[in-house]
């Protein structure tokens, strides 16, 4: 598989996580998704989630098997989002790296084809997701408070490698 195969996400978002529904899972046959935690459900820097992902969590967990899967090794405040949200968790990741998400995809006990890895970030979330096969899902990220968007200077600089390698997005 080429290099820019597998920085192709299967879905590109126009919107943050809050944008993907119940019916689109349904559509793809999703019935489980692999999170992405900071930028993807909350800010860099911020330790708790906005209502708004709350009760967006909790219609995706009436569809779907759900576990959150960060590079990011404050394990105290990765729990205390997943305690939140009650999902699973899983930190350290070092994705690209398959192993944690093939951890959280034996868990869900779901094939392959039917698991979604839901990220912010194209050389993290969405290459360690085609390298195990899920469908991948490319979301912006998560505004802070009283941000409308946001952007990263490292989240840019991936977007002009990718289509300088034929990703389309």
């Amino acid at each position: 598989m080429s290099f820019s195969r597998l920085l192709q996400p299967d879905l590109v978002l126009d919107g943050n996580v809050l944008s993907l529904s119940p019916e689109l899972l349904t559509h793809h046959g999703i019935k489980g998704l692999i999170l992405d935690v900071d930028d993807t459900l909350v800010p860099l820097r911020q330790a708790e989630t906005n209502p708004d992902v709350a009760r967006w969590m909790n219609q995706i967990k009436a569809e779907a098997s759900v576990w959150l899967v960060s590079n990011n090794m404050n394990a105290q405040r990765i729990s205390r989002i997943a305690d939140l949200l009650q999902v699973p968790y899983l930190t350290s990741a070092g994705k690209p790296s398959r192993r944690k998400l093939k951890l959280a995809l034996a868990a869900m006990n779901l094939p392959v084809n039917q698991v979604a890895m839901v990220g912010d970030r194209l050389f993290t979330d969405v290459l360690a997701g085609n390298r195990v096969g899920l469908f991948t899902i490319l979301v912006n990220p998560m505004p802070g408070l009283n941000e409308i968007a946001r952007t990263s200077p490292v989240r840019t600089l991936e977007v002009i490698i990718s289509h300088y390698l034929g990703v389309t997005l």
